[in-house]
């Protein structure tokens, strides 16, 4: 069994880990401070370290360096007081693996050292990835025959029996909900429930109540109560799209929710606790969010547990032709017409594309080709791309208007995305591809008034 490193200066606390993780199978070292429990990370062999962030002599922080020094890839879990959450954020800066309030449950230390440690064997064996993609990874829907969609399939594979959250990236369109539903059905909850919810198609005023349900009479028009998408996904997996348009005041109770296993229904007063496990996407760089203060750094670093970057299509056009092929079939059986296959010229103009939409805009291009198609095969004229995308792929031209740089070209996209949406914030955000969040911290900039009249 694995052997946990705590470092703790109380005496009955330390002696209440060492019992309760002797119970569950772990072998215990012990110090009382930061020099001793380096003393035996130089001696013994160790899986984890649990350690206090306030130590006699050197502190938790300037330990959890030393460790890492060391050994760069030992998880480290923090203690630390209720209310210090801003040092437990440094923690995670610095290397630790995840973080506990006290007082803590000790039925919470063993879920999170537990979680710990199969997030350390996933990522040793991720180092023999590049030997390892020799197998063939394969899942249904899916195509994955060139070797970036391989090594995310891979890292599915070994991600899914573990309990740990996942954060997927990639451009609008890569795919990230099939991914996300492989690695549930690849996991221990597979039979359990696959509750999807994507944040942008919610109104923010909603959100939190759809997420975490209600209690009858909690705003106008709750006539009944309502369970939420988190008690949906009891026992099984929550997917939820664009993270990073979640707003603040819902991000306190999804962090809570990650971290204690339990919240309240709005307008309620019961407790109430699921088993669910959390896979989050988004289409922007989170990174940029916590520097925007859109976004709470703890949440993040909650949620970042095993990243998967999922690549743009102009990235795998190996895959085209197997995706071709693949709604083909689907959307000749769903037309009604015989239509068996694609011509090479046809093929051709589909491989040379940019691709800006990723494979939801090639699916669109063969389901729009398969409606209109006359003949059995389809030729190139039955490929209709969208003309300013590929002219704007394929131009010589300058990318920036003459005389412009670029953040005045970006200030002059903006002011034209809201004169179309006539003020709209929310539809301008979408015709630029951005997150209300991110158009707002831009307006700014620009010295627009950010005001709620038509959002």
């Amino acid at each position: 069994m694995p052997t946990v490193l705590i470092v703790e200066d109380e005496a009955k606390m330390r002696r209440l880990l060492e019992l309760n993780l002797g119970e569950d199978g772990f072998t215990t070292l012990s110090a009382a401070d930061a020099e001793t429990g380096l003393k035996l990370l130089r001696t013994e062999s160790v899986d984890l370290v649990v350690t206090d962030l306030k130590l006699p002599g050197q502190d938790g922080l300037a330990f959890l360096q030393a460790v890492k020094q060391l050994n760069a890839t030992l998880p480290v879990v923090v203690m630390t007081a209720f209310g210090s959450v801003e040092t437990a954020v440094e923690a995670m800066k610095a290397g630790a693996a995840d973080y506990v309030m006290k007082p803590f449950s000790l039925a919470e230390m063993r879920m999170v050292i537990h979680k710990e440690l199969d997030v350390r064997q996933l990522r040793e064996e991720n180092r023999s990835l590049r030997e390892a993609l020799g197998r063939r990874y394969e899942h249904p829907n899916i195509v994955a025959r060139g070797p970036k969609m391989q090594e995310v399939l891979a890292t599915v594979e070994r991600v899914a029996p573990t309990n740990a959250t996942v954060l997927l990236g990639g451009e609008s369109g890569v795919g990230k909900d099939l991914i996300a539903r492989a690695i549930h059905e690849k996991s221990r909850r597979a039979s359990g429930p696959f509750v999807k919810i994507n944040s942008t198609a919610i109104p923010e005023t909603l959100l939190e109540s759809e997420l975490f349900g209600y209690e009858k009479g909690a705003f106008t028009g709750a006539a009944a109560s309502k369970r939420g998408k988190f008690e949906l996904a009891d026992k099984g997996t929550l997917f939820l799209d664009e993270i990073g348009d979640v707003p603040l005041t819902v991000q306190v109770k999804l962090l809570r929710v990650l971290q204690e296993r339990e919240f309240e229904r709005l307008g309620g007063t019961r407790t109430v606790k699921v088993d669910v496990r959390l896979i989050a996407a988004t289409n922007r760089d989170l990174r940029e969010a916590l520097e925007q203060h859109t976004f709470r750094e703890d949440l993040y670093y909650r949620l970042n547990v095993v990243p998967i970057d999922i690549p743009p299509l102009r990235e795998h056009k190996e895959d085209i032709p197997d995706l071709v092929k693949l709604f083909l079939s689907r959307f000749a059986a769903e037309s009604g017409k015989q239509i068996t296959a694609i011509a090479p010229e046809a093929l051709h103009v589909l491989t040379d594309h940019y691709w800006p939409g990723n494979v939801r805009e090639l699916q669109n291009v063969i389901e729009r080709a398969c409606a209109l198609a006359n003949g059995s095969v389809l030729g190139s004229s039955d490929i209709r791309l969208d003309a300013q995308r590929a002219k704007a792929a394929n131009s010589s031209e300058p990318v920036l208007p003459e005389g412009m740089t670029l953040e005045q070209w970006e200030d002059e996209i903006i002011r034209e995305a809201l004169r179309k949406a006539d003020g709209n914030k929310s539809q301008a955000a979408r015709r630029l591809g951005l997150s209300r969040n991110a158009l707002r911290y831009r307006l700014s900039k620009i010295g627009i008034a950010d005001d709620s009249e038509k959002e």
